[in-house]
């Protein structure tokens, strides 16, 4: 026969009964409480239409290279407007690359300021700097750097992916921009199956994606042959006339025209900074 259940201790069936009383008070409270109000962590660059994209305020850039100071910007300062096609244009150890680098907040000036969208880029962490690059502003550069073994599509998506963009979501903005630069056909392929041109139309797809305030483009021609340069001009043009900001940095003064503003740099400082309606430039 099997053995007769020992009756519950006294103790033990109090102690379960006050247990199981607290947890139903507390679903109650919990019910009778109101939804507390969701919190908002505001952009850096939230409430900044109406700033400029750029504006640098005496700009100096300084490296140490041993015992000496090599001064790659000597108090620099420029405004870039919304909707602006600009190049920046100097022979190399000109400060442009320095430039570039600051204007894409990799790296800081040693002294002055520098608003991207109207917030001072210099007191934002490593974070909140990452996040900024990768959502608004669209890197181009001369070396397409793509992934090799990811389809063309994947590389596009990839900004998407590091914002956390769901996968759909991710898929159709990166379609969209594939077709915005004319690449709709070979978005399957991988980088090796496609031209040097069409290698560039995917990093211009992939600064795309994200609408970022601007696209920053580091000698985007310069491993590109004549036919290739202009049809990625041809694209640079399309875009500023959609009302994208666009600055080009190069060396060339054929691609600086096609610019409809051409800011000339030397020894770190700025020669000139001039409107031009050249014949040259492609829409």
């Amino acid at each position: 026969m099997p053995p007769e259940r020992l009756p519950r201790r006294p103790a033990v069936a109090r102690a379960q009964r006050v247990l199981q009383s607290r947890r139903e008070e507390a679903k109650r409270r919990a019910a009778a409480a109101p939804a507390p109000a969701p919190v908002r962590v505001p952009s850096p660059l939230a409430g900044a239409r109406s700033a400029p994209v750029i504006e640098l305020v005496d700009v100096h850039k300084t490296y140490a290279v041993g015992d000496i100071a090599v001064h790659a910007l000597r108090g620099v300062s420029l405004r870039i407007e919304r909707g602006e096609y600009v190049a920046i244009v100097g022979a190399s150890g000109s400060g442009k690359t320095t430039l570039m680098n600051i204007l894409g907040c990799l790296d800081m000036p040693t002294t002055g300021t520098y608003h991207l969208n109207g917030i001072d880029v210099r007191g934002l962490d490593e974070d909140t700097l990452a996040d900024i690059r990768n959502r608004h502003i669209g890197f181009v550069f001369q070396s397409f750097n793509l992934i090799p073994r990811t389809r063309a599509l994947q590389n596009v998506e990839l900004p998407l992916s590091y914002a956390g963009v769901h996968r759909a979501a991710r898929h159709d903005r990166a379609l969209a921009a594939l077709h915005q630069v004319g690449l709709g056909p070979r978005i399957h392929h991988m980088p090796s199956e496609l031209s040097g041109g069409q290698q560039q139309r995917v990093a211009i797809a992939r600064a795309l994606v994200t609408n970022p305030a601007m696209i920053l483009a580091d000698e985007p021609t310069g491993a590109l042959d004549t036919v290739s340069s202009a049809e990625v001009l041809a694209i640079f043009g399309r875009l500023s006339a959609q009302g994208r900001t666009v600055i080009l940095i190069t060396h060339e003064q054929d691609v600086a025209a096609h610019a409809r503003r051409v800011i000339r740099i030397s020894d770190g400082t700025i020669l000139s900074d001039e409107v031009t309606d050249s014949a040259e430039r492609v829409g």
